[in-house]
């Protein structure tokens, strides 16, 4: 089982070792996508987790247990080719390079799977060809 998850952190969470938990405690693979912590030490984790069912249930269970707010991701950024001018804007502000520019072609190509949904290209894009889309999803 592989999901995307947002988790909202209260100031006292932040100071636990949650991740290390996750992986120890219940074999579960974290990849980090993006972070952010305010200076009050409040902030969200969105993580890809990857693990077998029931590992990846009890580990949500846990993180709920500990008063962490967890949502799957639920927004996805949808890049529309058709309108494309295929400048290449959105591919320099790209943290994680889920939009590139092919060097050898000067084409832009998108990998949703790379995305973490952080916005940046979204005001960049001249001719809007790129757009949030939000989706509902079952609740984790």
């Amino acid at each position: 089982m592989k999901n995307k998850l947002v988790c909202y952190f209260s100031a006292a969470q932040s100071e636990q070792p949650i991740v290390y938990r996750l992986i120890k405690n219940y074999d579960l693979i974290i990849n980090i996508l993006k972070a952010d912590i305010n200076p009050q030490k409040e902030g969200y984790l969105v993580i890809e987790v990857e693990g077998e069912r029931d590992k990846y249930e009890e580990g949500v269970g846990f993180l709920k247990s500990l008063g962490v707010i967890v949502d799957p991701l639920s927004e996805t950024i949808i890049w529309d080719e058709a309108i494309c001018i295929q400048c290449g804007a959105c591919a320099s502000f790209c943290p994680t390079e889920a939009l590139v520019i092919e060097r050898d072609s000067m084409l832009v190509s998108f990998e949703n799977s790379k995305c973490v949904v952080c916005g940046m290209c979204l005001d960049c894009c001249p001719t809007r060809a790129i757009k949030l889309h939000f989706e509902i999803k079952e609740a984790v």
